[in-house]
């Protein structure tokens, strides 16, 4: 193996290996980026990646993001003559992977550019030069020598409409962009340390590829019939060579729980077309979390008899406001009356705007489905400005709202069905009443808890159990800071009170309430008995909850002979 960093001020990194017989991995390194896509956090940065492999005829499989411009290609220059570049494959088109596409034309303006249909409808609009194409789908094959047969397979929705996987029959790679990817820069080339990677990966699924379970399903089935797969190159991340069938399996099952959920949210979107697609995702993100599936479309390539299924059998309907209608648009316009046509009365419907600078206006369309019968799933989202972090928790936040309103009667039914023994006996485990306050960037939350407990003397260290469906969640992950306010017995219930409230998405939690700043930025409820300054330290998943460890930092106590407030309960299958 041959790894030669090129480093910048900005650690951006390029490091280059050969993967298997005839293919070269480009892959750039950005240690430092803690924000991507949807704006979820990342504790480790992540990686762009990109393949040549080199048979009677050569293929470049996907570039890099426009930020690793020069260090890219002089990388690309220094491993190959661009003009002997007579493939360039783009699995999908996010400008993260096909962001130098432009810029590899010019060097290899003979390149045929190989993409899905949608892919190459994409790549029309943002390289604005002519280039050569070869349109493929499922199952097509080409052949470049030296027994490097690629075969494509269909990966509509993973997470775009344009995804499309490789399978090289040569030596057994898939190549696969996002798919099965994780958001992790480190210096392993590969998966070898499992469990060093095992979290982001999940993660990863979760926050992109889990609105979209059933087209994942879809894809692995077709994965099915490829030979064996001996290893991943993946967009992102490290590749997988030493767990390749675990962490395809873990896919598997992941979706596989996703489709079963009893109820299902459609998420409407443009994928070109202003912040629709990362909006969207957020919003399906905070569905997910109440464990209600989720199916993307993009209006803009969705076939209107698929509209139609899926609208038939959605409990709620989420919709990104599209352009304005004009010839060009004639696609997006077909889904939308199909969609239209389609909805019936109590589904549940939400929309927000795609801030794409000419969106059709919400108040007309929201209009016409209250007169079917369609009931508002959340205030609709209106954005006048650049989407910022506060936006996409705004997204995520209603997203959540309308997954807990479908999911209600299914809880209430759980509920019933427990043994009422066993519950009783569970709900004799008693616990204190604490508040936890967060805060990062512009992004704040606060949530009542119970089920706090010390953990660990060195350094001194205590559990939460975090319900997955928390808006707080998205602020404990590692390395994220907090502070446990302790509710004093003698006057918790005003505390209490406000912090029970359902709080509509995107509101300020402590209005009304005496805060001040703690030295790692959250704040401290000046009313609360005492206060620790706390950092995550890892989380562990269990089934509805997150168990969240973290370590203590600062604190103090404002009342020496105060006592805590401790929370009874008679049940034990609800709070």
């Amino acid at each position: 193996m041959v790894a030669t960093p090129v480093k910048t001020e900005k650690r951006l990194t390029i490091q280059t290996s050969e993967i298997t017989v005839d293919t070269t991995a480009i892959r750039s390194l950005d240690w430092d980026r803690d924000r991507f896509d949807i704006e979820f956090g990342l504790q480790n940065g992540t990686t762009y990646n990109s393949y040549i492999i080199r048979g009677e005829k050569i293929a470049l499989v996907d570039t890099s993001h426009e930020k690793f411009r020069q260090l890219y290609l002089d990388t690309l220059l220094g491993l190959i003559d661009p003009k002997e570049i007579d493939y360039l494959i783009i699995s999908h088109t996010e400008p993260d992977h096909s962001g130098l596409v432009k810029d590899v034309l010019s060097l290899a303006p003979q390149a045929i550019v190989v993409g899905s249909k949608v892919a190459i409808q994409f790549l029309e609009n943002f390289v604005h030069q002519p280039f050569e194409r070869l349109q493929v789908k499922n199952g097509d094959t080409l052949d470049l020598g030296k027994g490097h047969v690629l075969e494509f397979v269909s990966a509509p929705n993973l997470h775009w409409p344009d995804t499309m996987l490789t399978y090289d029959r040569g030596t057994g790679t898939l190549f696969t962009c996002d798919v099965f990817g994780m958001h992790y820069c480190g210096d392993h080339l590969f998966d070898e340390d499992l469990a060093a990677i095992e979290k982001d990966y999940h993660f990863y699924y979760e926050c992109l590829m889990g609105p979209n379970a059933r087209s994942v399903l879809a894809a692995m089935k077709r994965m099915d019939q490829l030979a064996e797969i001996t290893m991943v190159a993946n967009g992102h991340g490290p590749l997988l060579r030493y767990n390749v069938n675990e962490l395809l399996e873990r896919y598997r099952s992941w979706s596989q729980a996703q489709a079963q959920a009893e109820k299902t949210a459609a998420v409407f979107y443009i994928s070109d077309y202003g912040y629709s697609d990362r909006l969207s995702q957020a919003i399906a993100r905070g569905i997910t979390k109440t464990g209600i599936a989720v199916e993307m479309v993009d209006l803009k390539t969705a076939d209107p008899q698929d509209v139609q299924e899926l609208v038939n059998r959605a409990a709620a309907l989420v919709i990104g406001m599209p352009p304005l209608s004009g010839s060009s648009n004639k696609g997006i316009t077909t889904s939308l009356g199909t969609l239209i046509a389609a909805a019936h009365e109590k589904q549940y419907v939400g929309f927000f705007e795609s801030y794409g600078g000419n969106d059709e206006p919400i108040d007309p369309l929201l209009t016409k489905f209250r007169e079917i019968g369609l009931i508002k799933g959340f205030t609709s989202i209106r954005i006048k400005d650049t989407p910022t972090e506060a936006t996409y928790q705004l997204c995520e936040e209603s997203g959540t709202d309308l997954g807990q309103i479908l999911s209600q009667d299914t809880k209430i039914k759980q509920r019933k069905s427990l043994d009422s023994d066993l519950d009783k006996a569970i709900g004799r485990i008693s616990g204190g009443l604490y508040i936890i306050t967060a805060t990062k960037g512009d992004l704040s939350g606060a949530m009542l808890a119970s089920w706090v407990s010390q953990a660990s003397f060195e350094p001194p260290g205590f559990t939460i159990a975090v319900a997955k469906d928390r808006a707080i969640e998205s602020l404990m992950h590692v390395g994220d800071t907090f502070v446990l306010n302790v509710l004093e017995e003698s006057k918790y219930q005003p505390l209490m009170k406000h912090f029970l409230k359902r709080f509509p998405p995107g509101a300020d939690r402590f209005e009304g309430v005496k805060t001040q700043p703690a030295s790692n930025g959250a704040k401290i409820l000046t009313e609360s008995l005492a206060y620790l300054e706390c950092e995550v330290v890892s989380r562990m998943e269990c089934s509805d909850h997150w168990v969240v460890y973290s370590k203590v930092t600062n604190g103090r106590v404002s009342n020496l002979d105060g006592l805590t407030a401790v929370h009874h309960r008679k049940v034990g299958n609800y709070y």
